[in-house]
Parts: C-alpha cells; sequence; structure tokens
C-alpha cells in the first residue's frame, strides 16, 4: 500500500468517512498509483442505506424549483470545474483530453435537461365518465419519486452516466445510493462534492467504493432499495434480475452496433464518421461500432479509405492534447482481444490494419470480411476493433445486422427513403440512426436496447418515468 497518495473518503449521509481498508487506484496508462480509494463493507453500505431513507424524506419535501434549482447549481459547478473533471478522467480510465471535455461537456447538458424536466412532471385528468358508472366522479394522476434508487455504472463514462442515474432520480426527488466502478471512483467523489456545494439534502446522495461483490448483492437485495439502475454486462445484468425481487430494474448492457453502408453522397463524410465510430475512446462505448456492413458497389473504396483515415489516429499518453487513442482499461482486456484477432487469423480472417498490442494499447484494429460465428463478430468486444464486410441484396444486411444477440442502435447510410423508413421498421435494436453511426447519442433522447442489450430506457425524461410511480386519486364529486 502507497502511503503518500491522496486519500479518498466514503460520502455518506452527508458526511464524508474513512473506511477500515483501502486500495491503490492505477491509471490505466501509466499503471502508476494516483489515489487511495476506500473499500466500503457491508456495515457502511446498510448505514448508506439508512442515510438514504432520511434523504429521500428530505427529497420528497422539495419543491419541483428547489430541485430544479439544486440540478442547475450542480451544472455550474461543473463548468467551473471543467478542466479539473476532464483531466480526472484521463488520469483514472485513460480517456484521450479531446474526448473527456467531450463527456464533461455532456455531463453539465445532462444535469441541465435533468433541471429542466424536474419542472415537468405532469400527471393526467382521467375523463371517468367515459364509463358508466363513472358518473359524478373526478380523478387524477400524479407522479411520486420511489424512494432510494442503487446506481451502479460502469467506467467508460463516469461522470455522464453517473449524471443520467443522479440527474432524474433527483429530479424526480429521490435518494441515490451511487455504486460507480472500482476503476473510477474519483469522478463520483468529484460528483458527490458539486451536489454537496449545491445543497443538496444530506443523505439525498451517498457513494460507496468497492467490491461489487460486497456492495452490489447488499443494494440490489435490500428492500429499503426500491429500484436498482445499472449498466455493464449481461452475466452481472442477468445477476441482478434475477436477485432484485419486485424492485424496478433498469439494465443497460452494452451492444456490437452495427452500420449499413448501401447508398451514400458524399463517401469520405461516411468513412470518416465510421473510423470516429470504430476507434472513439479506444472501443470503449456502448454503441461503438463494431461491424460496417458495406454495398459491394462501394467496398473496395470504402474499405481503402477506412484504412488510411485510421492510419492518421494518434496513439498515446491520454493527457495530450493530440492523443486519439490511448490504453484500454485494463492490460486483461487487451490482452482478451489479442486472443480474439489471433483465433481469427488462423481461421483465416485477414486482418487489414492492426492487431498488434502494447501493453493496455491496443492498435486500431480493421478486420475484412468476419464470419457472423466469430467472437469479434457475435460478441461485444469493446476495444478498439471493427469488422467490415461486404453484402450484396438489401435484404441481406438487414438479416446480418439482426443476427446478433443485442439490440441496442443500429446506423443506416441510404439515399433511398423507403429504405430508410424500411430500416427503422426491420431493425432488431432500441434506436436507428438514419444517415449517421450508431454510436450517435444526445443525452434527451430515448437510450436503450432490445434482446441482450438490456431493458429499460434512459435519457432524461424517460428516467424520470422509470423513476417515479404513478399515483391515482379519484374523488365523487
Amino acid at each position: 500500500m502507497t502511503t503518500n497518495l491522496n486519500k479518498k473518503k466514503l460520502f455518506i449521509g452527508g458526511e464524508w468517512q474513512e473506511a477500515n481498508q483501502y486500495y491503490d487506484l492505477l491509471s490505466p496508462f501509466s499503471r502508476k498509483a494516483i489515489a487511495q480509494v476506500p473499500l466500503a463493507e457491508k456495515e457502511t453500505v446498510l448505514k448508506a442505506i439508512e442515510c438514504a431513507r432520511y434523504g429521500a424524506k428530505e427529497m420528497k419535501k422539495l419543491t419541483a424549483l428547489e430541485r430544479s434549482n439544486i440540478l442547475a447549481r450542480a451544472a455550474e459547478i461543473f463548468e467551473k470545474r471543467f478542466e479539473e473533471c476532464a483531466f480526472t478522467l484521463a488520469k483514472e480510465n485513460a480517456k484521450p483530453l479531446k474526448a473527456a471535455r467531450g463527456e464533461i461537456e455532456r455531463t453539465i447538458e445532462t444535469y441541465k435537461f435533468a433541471a429542466e424536466e424536474a419542472k415537468r412532471i405532469y400527471g393526467e385528468t382521467i375523463p371517468m365518465d367515459a364509463a358508466k358508472s363513472g358518473k359524478g366522479r373526478f380523478a387524477y394522476t400524479k407522479r411520486e419519486p420511489l424512494g432510494i434508487i442503487a446506481a451502479i455504472t460502469p467506467f467508460n463514462f463516469p461522470f455522464n452516466l453517473v449524471a443520467h442515474k443522479l440527474g432524474p432520480a433527483f429530479a424526480a426527488g429521490n435518494a441515490v445510493v451511487l455504486k460507480p466502478a472500482s476503476q473510477t471512483p474519483l469522478s463520483a467523489f468529484i460528483t458527490a462534492e458539486i451536489f454537496e456545494e449545491a445543497g443538496l439534502p444530506k443523505g439525498a446522495l451517498n457513494v460507496v467504493t468497492g467490491k461489487g461483490s460486497v456492495i452490489g448483492d447488499v443494494l440490489i437485495t435490500d428492500s429499503r432499495i426500491k429500484m436498482v439502475t445499472f449498466t455493464g454486462s449481461v452475466e452481472v445484468g442477468l445477476g441482478i434480475k434475477e436477485k432484485a425481487g419486485l424492485k424496478k430494474v433498469t439494465l443497460e448492457l452494452g451492444s456490437n452496433s452495427a452500420v449499413i453502408v448501401d447508398s451514400v453522397n458524399d463517401i469520405d463524410a461516411v468513412v470518416s464518421r465510421c473510423v470516429e465510430g470504430s476507434f472513439a475512446y479506444a472501443g470503449q462505448v456502448c454503441i461503438s461500432l463494431q461491424r460496417i456492413y458495406v454495398h459491394e458497389d462501394l467496398y473496395d473504396e470504402f474499405i481503402h479509405k477506412f484504412i488510411e483515415n485510421t492510419k492518421q489516429l494518434k496513439i498515446g499518453d491520454p493527457e495530450s492534447e493530440s492523443t486519439d487513442l490511448s490504453a484500454l482499461i485494463h492490460i486483461k482486456e487487451a490482452e482478451r482481444v489479442e486472443k480474439w484477432v489471433e483465433v481469427a487469423r488462423k481461421e483465416g480472417t485477414e486482418i487489414a490494419y492492426g492487431g498488434t498490442r502494447t501493453g493496455a494499447i491496443l492498435l486500431p484494429t480493421i478486420i475484412k470480411n468476419v464470419k457472423p460465428t466469430q467472437a469479434l463478430s457475435c460478441q461485444e468486444a469493446f476495444a478498439p476493433i471493427v469488422s467490415v464486410n461486404s453484402y450484396k441484396t438489401w435484404d441481406e444486411a438487414i438479416d446480418l445486422v439482426n443476427d446478433s444477440l443485442y439490440g441496442l442502435q443500429a446506423g443506416v447510410y441510404t439515399t433511398s427513403m423507403s429504405k430508410a423508413f424500411e430500416a427503422v421498421e426491420r431493425l432488431e435494436v432500441g434506436g436507428v440512426i438514419v444517415n449517421d453511426i450508431p454510436s450517435f447519442r444526445v443525452d434527451q433522447m430515448p437510450y436503450g436496447g432490445v434482446k441482450n442489450s438490456g431493458t429499460g430506457r434512459e435519457g432524461v425524461k424517460y428516467s424520470v418515468e422509470e423513476m417515479t410511480e404513478l399515483k391515482l386519486a379519484v374523488f365523487i364529486l
């Protein structure tokens, strides 16, 4: 254990508290220790839940305007601490500064959306006299907060994906117990500092860091928790679903997103977007572009320009202003995908570019004509790797995209309006992006998938609906 590092504390009941044990947080890029992070024990998590119960009562007392103002102040403080937040991302999850700044901009925007949404949580009147026995009665609905929400978040967008859970939860008047990914706790602690300064009631946010096997099971099974919102792997998501009982559960579980390039007006612009979608943040994005299906008439030109464009990417230190791509979150992840590439190579699949690894850095990798059964196609890579296949017919392209256990988002490039609408109808995904890559997301849109990509929707308005309960009132006039 390193002793001269910045020693962090748990945030429970509005107080910063030390733990009995700590672990050294290592930079994914340099592998140097950057902080000491507390390991929460079961008793600590139970205390956090009890504090959240008090916090939930205080949140429910706040007016819509008061909740909105807290979220707006948090967004303002994030703006003041912008560069600090961006460099924190570069250190704890090796996100290049250009991408890190983009995440902080989206985080601020997400909290602003939440501040606005807090003011428009509506009910409706019910026309009771539409039923024979409803004459002489008046009814309306209202939305009420659930109480305590457990938020379990991933490493890849530790500010903005936390915002997608905290923002709507606070807008609706809930309290949250947040368990951030073990590799990215620093962003969660900064978020807690910001909400403390913004005037969030004590107990409304509690941050517990440590082992998922210790913290996760307590949060999922405790009866005081009314909802679990989780972003992560299919395996963990299935475990949560099995253990959660009657709790509400929202799961965002990833994908192997695909795009169809059928017909285009500007192939250079399409290539540029596809390179961005494939390799941004080293492919560690739930909607990272992993499969590209190009019409055979465009294929040769597309693959040539795609390789040349990829060669221009700058690889290196995430704290450098020019870096486009850096280390994966852990060397084991780079080794895993490297093995997938070697298996594909032995099976005769052509590695058109990349495929080599140095430590935790995997070169951006382009593979031609991958078989649908190979791991590089049918499993989620979560790495800077993409397959580029050709197809003959439109029906074939649709079938290739749908031949997946996942269904988060898909993209389609076409100059045909009828094909665009047909793609929306036929593609088995939660979102179809027409004339852009599936990696496109703005933070007010509904976001979520089908099949093994999860259940429920994020996007501030839609999360508020998930995080509230509908109550009916009926009056005899």
